[in-house]
């Protein structure tokens, strides 16, 4: 067991990321909490779903950056070697021919920090989420 000096939480694994202190209210918010090396990635990823989908609601939902418009859209959030793109299990099955290549499961999609983000797919997903989810 692990317990993060800076907030005094206790975690199974030494040095696991987390969120310290208060949830962020934005989600500009949360990707300025996260560490200095994703945070473009991060931007990316919300300025591709931003454009698939102008017109939702941006909000915190479950600690992550999460796209409402009557009900979650899409969300997504950062982990220790990915962003973690959560449309649902719908989605993953819709495109999981042009998602070859990534880790997925149930409703989930990773993407690994060290290879070119799909923002054009994201922004396609994003879009798909908030016709058909």
């Amino acid at each position: 067991m692990w317990t993060c000096p800076k907030c005094g939480r206790t975690f199974r694994n030494t040095g696991q990321d987390h969120y310290c202190g208060d949830p962020p209210e934005s989600i500009e918010g949360y990707i300025s909490g996260r560490p200095e090396e994703v945070q473009a990635a991060l931007r990316k990823v919300d300025a591709a779903i931003k454009a698939g989908i102008p017109e939702a609601k941006e909000r915190i939902s479950w600690g992550m950056p999460t796209y409402w418009q009557g009900r979650i859209l899409i969300q997504f959030a950062a982990a220790k070697r990915h962003i973690g793109l959560y449309p649902g299990p719908e989605a993953v099955e819709a495109f999981s021919g042009r998602l070859e290549g990534y880790k997925t499961s149930k409703g989930t999609i990773q993407l690994p920090y060290d290879r070119p983000l799909p923002l054009e797919l994201i922004q396609e997903i994003a879009q798909w989420c908030a016709k058909e989810r």
